[in-house]
């Protein structure tokens, strides 16, 4: 993804580093939807602010084939070395040759994150783990004057998630911001969800018949909404077979993304709706009572955050699994472990609404970003919104002026943290 770029003020360079400061840079990741969704719900919302935006993909700061390996090994590993992915994702968590490695790739796009910087922009944030690590190593290594912020995606925390130079760590969920705390010892601030509008509430039940009528269902009868996440990865026909055994009446809405060979593999089932790459999922979803994931990441978010109830099933290895565990302790999502309990979790579900109090948090991410970017400017804050702007910067009133300094974190690599243990495997 090519650099993706507000209203960039008019001058020389040097004119426009001085007017950097005033703007923010969003890195994310092509991998998966999830990370480039929040960014652009973020940028979105900076740029209605009147903010100046810049977004950028990590993987363009790579070599084209550590970006190729990054992006294509992801579902290959997910879908045919599933313990591999597994073994992967924990052994991050520890020293050893993974992390050093991982931290190498940091290293390596650091050189080419450093010239996306160097017009002086006054917050960056990242939305991807990698992206994290290689600005906090520039930060810590006095190669970046910005206040830097990382936003958590996934509800699970890992390691690379965290770097003690990152001035903020902001999630969706307060479990999250608990779960941060407890394992590495890092303060981080629950901001709510990023995305879009049309998730801010359920479906009006008119526009809700009209959907299921265009995607062919029952006015009035039990719908479950299916989703593997944008490349349709992890053992999805087990979840419909165990959605459709005999005797159930639940209709199954499949959401394959981008996987064509998923969706002819299911298309013609009974009871069974196959869709590809949506953009209304928003309405997809309102017309659903029930989502079942197997990733706990993008579309978990937007279910949460409209009400849908949420129950996982088969959670795909790494931090799929991670997610389910996080999300299982916090009541947000069920995870039931073979088909009898999905169909039992899915039938107690059906005409409730599920808890939005979890990802809304009375303010978002942009506010705290604009705060943040008030603040580094050293902009005039009138005295009645300068409290409020460090509440949501979870600063002490002393701190304001140095907003962008904040001391290090506690957590640091080299430590032996393990991943969130589940007591069970997914499907056992």
């Amino acid at each position: 993804m090519s650099v993706v770029r507000s209203q960039v003020p008019s001058g020389d360079d040097a004119r426009r580093g001085d007017a950097g400061r005033e703007r923010v840079l969003v890195i994310s990741a092509s991998v998966g939807a999830g990370h480039d969704g929040a960014a652009a719900e973020l940028t979105a919302r900076l740029q209605h602010a009147g903010v100046g935006v810049d977004r950028r993909d990590f993987l363009d700061a790579l070599p084209r084939w550590v970006g190729f390996v990054l992006r294509q090994g992801y579902p290959i590993s997910v879908g045919r070395a599933p313990g591999f992915f597994e073994w992967l994702f924990r052994r991050l968590e520890r020293p050893g040759w993974v992390q050093a490695v991982a931290l190498a790739v940091c290293g390596w796009a650091g050189f080419r994150v450093r010239r996306w910087t160097a017009h002086g922009y006054g917050v960056v944030v990242s939305t991807y783990p990698m992206a994290s690590q290689t600005v906090g190593r520039l930060k810590a290594a006095g190669r970046l004057d910005a206040a830097v912020v990382t936003f958590l995606t996934d509800p699970a925390v890992h390691r690379l998630w965290v770097h003690p130079a990152v001035d903020h760590h902001l999630t969706v969920t307060e479990a999250t911001a608990n779960l941060g705390l407890r394992l590495y010892g890092t303060p981080m601030r629950h901001v709510g969800a990023l995305v879009g509008r049309a998730f801010s509430g359920p479906c009006p039940s008119v526009r809700r018949r009209q959907v299921r009528a265009e995607l062919g269902l029952s006015a009035d009868g039990p719908v479950a909404l299916v989703s593997a996440g944008s490349l349709g990865i992890g053992d999805v026909p087990e979840i419909v077979r165990a959605l459709r055994s005999p005797g159930s009446d639940i209709e199954v809405v499949v959401l394959c993304g981008r996987n064509a060979r998923l969706r002819r593999s299911l298309r013609g089932r009974p009871g069974v709706v196959t869709l590809g790459w949506r953009t209304d999922v928003a309405e997809i979803m309102g017309s659903a009572d029930v989502l079942v994931h197997n990733a706990g990441g993008l579309a978990v978010t937007e279910a949460l955050t409209m009400g849908l109830p949420t129950v996982t099933f088969r959670p795909i290895p790494g931090h799929g699994r991670a997610n389910a565990g996080v999300l299982e302790a916090a009541g947000l999502a069920a995870w039931p472990r073979d088909g009898a309990s999905l169909l039992a979790e899915v039938r107690t579900r059906i005409g409730r609404s599920g808890d939005r109090r979890a990802v809304h948090a009375g303010f978002d991410a942009a506010a705290v970003i604009i705060d943040l970017l008030a603040l580094r400017v050293r902009a005039e804050v009138p005295t009645e919104c300068a409290e409020p702007a460090a509440q949501r910067l979870d600063l002490g009133c002393d701190q304001v002026q140095g907003a962008d300094r904040a001391a290090p974190r506690p957590a640091r690599f080299g430590g032996d943290v393990g991943v969130v243990k589940q007591d069970r495997a997914a499907g056992s």
